[in-house]
């Protein structure tokens, strides 16, 4: 099994965006200006982004945001990718890849093979496509909850985008996730933390050494 790419997600702090470099995180999540334990403002992330430039990607996270807030966070921080993480349709997409020269993560929320189906929509503007689990019902929080879809939904799913899992993901967890969804990239947040937004130097080292069998 090759070795995944592994995205930290929901970074708030700068120890913890230095731990995440030197142990080898391919992508770093940073929440942006929507409903979050771990938002952050354009200004903030991009201070915290900026040590990581040409280390690994940086992944500006927004749900729904309007054309001012990705025209500030691509100024500000001009990230590697942008994370959308809520009901954006794939003409949104398809305005923002005309606009920008950034890659795209469409992430969407997974509880079913009809949620699995959507993501075809999305395939070929998306440069990447997320599937998360669906938040917990009445939480506006769009993803972060630690709760994993039934992975077993992607036994025979097949597209165009590569996809990144994410939910429910830790050092206990990684192995399986990687077995059963044969995906590349692996997105965690919660699974690394004691508490929202203050990741952990030794559950972000566990992570790492299960996700690549070291």
């Amino acid at each position: 099994m090759n070795s995944p790419d592994i995205k930290f997600c929901g970074l708030t702090r700068p120890q913890d965006v230095e731990s995440a470099i030197a142990l080898g995180a391919n992508y770093l999540g940073f929440i942006i200006e929507c409903q979050s334990p771990r938002r952050l403002s354009v200004t903030d992330a991009a201070r915290l982004a900026k040590p990581a430039s040409g280390l690994a990607a940086r992944v500006a996270v927004t749900v729904d945001a309007d054309d001012a807030l990705i025209a500030s966070i691509i100024e500000k921080i001009s990230p590697d990718a942008v994370q959308l993480h809520g009901d954006e349709s794939p003409d949104r997409l398809r305005d923002l890849k005309t606009q920008y020269s950034v890659k795209l993560i469409k992430a969407l929320n997974i509880s079913n093979p009809k949620d699995l189906e959507h993501a075809h929509f999305f395939a070929d503007v998306a440069d990447f496509l997320l599937l998360d689990a669906k938040p917990p019902k009445g939480d506006k929080q769009r993803g972060g909850h630690g709760n994993s879809f039934d992975w077993n939904l992607l036994k025979n799913f097949k597209t165009k985008a590569p996809l990144i899992i994410a939910g429910g993901l830790s050092s206990k967890t990684i192995g399986l996730a990687q077995k059963m969804t044969k995906a590349h990239i692996f997105d965690v947040s919660s699974g690394i933390e004691t508490a929202p937004g203050i990741k952990d130097a030794t559950l972000m080292t566990e992570f790492m050494k299960a996700a690549r069998q070291e």
